[in-house]
């Protein structure tokens, strides 16, 4: 699961690069995978959803988009940056689309702009895969699908990628917008109103029951997060500019993922069904064939697997054989 990937030979070498976000889920496994090569990293991270095993690197603890992380950035001159942070989920940007556009949109074209000021020729990019599309039509979808959000997290999002390709051709850098998938896997935070994998681990190891919202028959492209960190050494390993799927190209039914947690946990207990959310899409799926491509990128955990490997990480983390 975190063997290095040959790519990281020539960024051992050659590369200073900065990880927004890095102390969290996604950042932590990637910048792992960075500094096990040799890579340079430096970790910009406000801390609000810090990884339990987060790296142990230099790391300036600010708002990506801040005037203290714009001063790291030229200090360190990085030449790569990896953008992973990100402010609350499609319920909380809901609630507040405006504040939520200030907190992160804002934030995240502050920081593309630092990025490029320090010298930065590759900008790789955190998106939404899942909300991004919209209720697409045609699945698993493909980037030249039009784009059509349902919510304003995802119209925020593709206002960063727009932002992105902008500002990239406007000083002649490369930018790569990472559309993910629903992204699960050890260290996600189960505490927030996002991750049903890691609520429902968290749920059933605290001896609760599992809460499914809606019916639970729809759909998410479930890309397990070691796949998801290499895809990020893969992107910023590249040249490729434009945006790129990260996911496995299948369906799988919230019901489903919470009944093959209910297997690992060795329980028998009720689902607590909830009504349903607003604003979610009905189904995604993701079609990896351009990051194939591109990036020469598959997943290789499929979802029994990465649920087990999950569920295994959350019973050690409270002390459950």
């Amino acid at each position: 699961m975190n063997s290095v990937s040959p790519n990281l030979v020539s960024l051992a070498t050659t590369k200073r690069i900065a990880v927004t976000g890095g102390a969290g889920f996604i950042g932590s496994h990637t910048v792992d995978r960075l500094l096990a090569a040799g890579v340079q990293v430096l970790v910009i991270d406000d801390w609000s959803h810090p990884s339990p095993e987060p790296a142990a690197t230099e790391t300036l603890r600010v708002d990506c988009g801040s005037d203290e992380a714009a001063e790291a950035l030229a200090r360190f001159k990085p030449n790569a940056v990896l953008h992973l942070a990100s402010k609350g989920g499609v319920q909380v940007a809901a609630r507040d689309p405006a504040g939520h556009a200030r907190r992160s949109l804002a934030s995240t074209i502050a920081l593309y702009d630092a990025a490029i000021k320090a010298g930065a020729k590759r900008l790789v990019s955190a998106s939404s895969g899942g909300t991004i599309y919209g209720d697409s039509q045609k699945l698993p979808a493909r980037e030249t699908a039009r784009a059509a959000p349902l919510s304003a997290y995802g119209a925020a999002k593709r206002s960063e990628e727009v932002y992105l390709a902008a500002l990239g051709k406007r000083h002649g850098v490369s930018t790569l917008a990472l559309r993910y998938g629903n992204v699960y896997g050890p260290r996600q935070d189960g505490t927030g109103e996002a991750g049903v994998v890691a609520i429902t681990c968290h749920r059933l190891l605290d001896g609760g029951s599992p809460r499914i919202f809606g019916d639970g028959m729809q759909t998410r492209d479930f890309t397990f997060v070691g796949d998801v960190a290499d895809a990020n050494v893969a992107a910023l390993n590249s040249r490729r500019s434009g945006e790129a799927n990260v996911g496995t190209g299948r369906e799988t039914s919230v019901a489903d993922v919470v009944a093959m947690l209910i297997g690992h946990s060795g329980r028998e207990t009720p689902i607590e069904m909830a009504p349903a959310k607003e604003f979610e899409v009905r189904r995604v799926c993701l079609d990896p064939q351009r990051a194939a491509r591109w990036l020469h990128w598959r997943p290789k955990v499929d979802i029994a697997e990465g649920l087990g490997t999950t569920f295994e990480w959350f019973a050690a983390q409270k002390g459950r054989p």
